[in-house]
């Protein structure tokens, strides 16, 4: 059966009518005449293919084909109404599942953070951690599979953002590079080749951009010898060949006990960039998403570099 070809306010008339086993207390508490819920029945009779109820002294007598409804209508409402009550939100209490989009990099050097706040905040829910890359291929923050997103800022129709910190980015080397120690001039950063980061599906997203406004403004280009998905891959071939790249120095400093890797001074003065927290206009006024935000926010600061 189609539940599109049916008044679904039939059922909720069925549903008090077997509760109160009578036309007229059911009429009373629906706040409608008898007629209107006789006529109520006699549709969905006609749905149904079954009388529903037969007379019984002054009372009615549900059939076996309205008694086997009762339960699953009871159900159904009773879990529409727990859906629609506006009781306020509890944080120990709550189960939800939050889903949290973030690069590599800030998965190794924010995430731990935010993860020890986060069980000891909403201690019952469950915390899902997705890349940039899904985020985009899923359909952004505007998809119901992402409630909130880390990056530099991006633009996008119904989003909101908080800046959370200013990240400081860096270029690095292996240790006992043959040209390279600590210290790279503007000449040698153009004729060194680089690996280049592309964290949104292959191509350069929000922070790759920036980066190269400052580098052409500073007079420096890069000569990309390979692009890589995440800065883990980036900092293993670096370490491995005589290949440069960039990355945040939080990422860096995470990575450097596994990699043999410098961080060099020059040829220009640092780049810093605002990191953003970002959701969308459909969890924005969301209780349980508000906290979960707020979660983030303060572990995401609370690890904010120094300056």
């Amino acid at each position: 059966m189609n539940l599109s070809t049916i008044d679904l306010n039939l059922l909720w008339v069925l549903a008090v009518v077997l509760e109160e086993q009578s036309v007229v207390r059911a009429a009373a508490r629906l706040g409608v005449t008898s007629p209107a819920v006789s006529n109520a029945l006699s549709r969905l009779r006609a749905v149904v293919g079954d009388p529903l109820f037969v007379r019984r002294g002054r009372g009615l007598a549900p059939t076996p084909r309205a008694l086997e409804l009762r339960p699953a209508l009871k159900q159904a409402f009773d879990t529409l109404e727990a859906s629609l009550d506006t009781q306020r939100f509890e944080p120990a209490t709550c189960q939800r599942t939050f889903t949290l989009a973030l690069s590599d990099g800030d998965q190794l050097a924010t995430l731990p953070a935010i993860v020890r706040s986060f069980v000891a905040k909403l201690p019952r829910a469950k915390l899902s951690i997705v890349s940039l890359d899904t985020l985009v291929s899923g359909g952004g923050l505007a998809s119901e599979q992402v409630d909130c997103a880390i990056s530099p800022p991006f633009p996008g129709e119904g989003l909101h953002r908080t800046m959370l910190f200013e990240e400081e980015g860096v270029y690095v080397a292996k240790r006992g590079h043959p040209r390279l120690d600590g210290r790279i001039t503007a000449a040698q950063f153009n004729a060194e080749r680089h690996v280049d980061i592309h964290l949104l599906l292959g191509r350069p997203g929000a922070g790759n951009r920036l980066v190269q406004g400052v580098l052409e403004k500073a007079g420096l280009h890069r000569e990309v010898a390979m692009t890589v998905p995440t800065f883990g891959a980036a900092a293993a071939i670096v370490a491995s060949s005589e290949l440069i790249t960039g990355m945040p120095r939080r990422v860096a400093a995470q990575l450097a006990p596994s990699f043999p890797l410098q961080v060099l001074r020059g040829p220009a003065p640092p780049l810093v960039f605002p990191m953003f927290l970002h959701w969308h206009e459909r969890t924005h006024r969301d209780e349980a998403a508000r906290a979960f935000r707020q979660v983030v926010v303060d572990a995401a600061r609370l690890r904010a570099p120094r300056r």
